[in-house]
């Protein structure tokens, strides 16, 4: 039975009552989300550890692929798969995250050789308990988050598009500050924006997928979809959270 629909968006307030379908659809959400991190991590360590891996995706032309393809195929999607199928979602949400794990390897590559990385906010060193340290904030971060967006009966979809519009905002501000500005005092406040911004996210995008299972329970194709872009936004800032905190940790400044 549906608890929600859309007219009960603009409430202050959500019934947050629980049912086996959502359960089983939000399980379904996190388990591909957990095996894309998995993936991820697999992908970095051969890539930050291999020699001749490391060479082909930072020394050859297929870096340029590894950095700007996630966004091109994220860019792409919202005017190419206007109606995806569960196979074009899949292979979406494959496709973004073996590049974004190749793309990790560089972490690992410095973990490995104790390279150190000079950023505006400073030198940026890590080892892998450095890694191993972000990824368990990380984590955890995320576990009350996410838990907090599934179980709360404040509606959180207001907040939607200030999030959007703020990580729009960012990005830019952070190209600006890169090629223009260089300064280190607004590239912190940019990580702390980016850092509460995705924690927003975590918890808007699982309340949301609650919304958006009560839309289309029954419906096996389009829920198939949705567990993979649920999956996608959350796998997303769970790595843009983990890169964040682990620059953090890792400043010697």
């Amino acid at each position: 039975m549906n608890q929600y629909s859309r007219t009960t968006y603009g409430a202050q307030t959500l019934d947050t009552s629980r049912d086996e379908g959502l359960r089983s659809f939000m399980l379904g959400v996190y388990n591909k989300m957990g095996l894309g991190l998995l993936l991820s991590a697999v992908l970095a360590y051969v890539v930050g550890t291999v020699t001749p891996v490391t060479q082909l995706v930072f020394g050859t032309p297929l870096l340029y692929v590894v950095q700007f393809g996630p966004l091109v195929l994220l860019f792409g999607s919202m005017f190419f798969m206007r109606n995806p199928s569960p196979l074009g979602a899949a292979v979406l949400y494959w496709a973004v995250v073996s590049l974004i794990g190749m793309g990790l390897g560089v972490w690992v590559m410095m973990a490995t050789g104790g390279q150190v990385a000079q950023t505006l906010t400073g030198a940026v060193s890590v080892t892998f308990g450095t890694i191993a340290q972000a990824f368990a904030i990380t984590a955890a971060a995320f576990f009350g988050l996410s838990l907090w967006g599934y179980t709360t009966k404040t509606n959180l979809q207001p907040i939607g598009a200030f999030l959007v519009m703020g990580i729009i905002g960012v990005v830019l501000i952070s190209l600006i500050n890169v090629f223009f500005l260089e300064s280190s005092g607004l590239q912190w406040l940019i990580q702390f924006a980016i850092l509460g911004l995705m924690a927003g996210v975590v918890a808007w995008q699982t309340q949301s997928l609650k919304l958006m299972y009560n839309e289309i329970a029954g419906d096996e194709r389009s829920m198939a979809v949705m567990t993979y872009y649920g999956a996608l936004n959350l796998y997303i800032a769970f790595i843009n959270m983990f890169q964040v905190i682990l620059m953090m940790l890792g400043n010697r400044e």
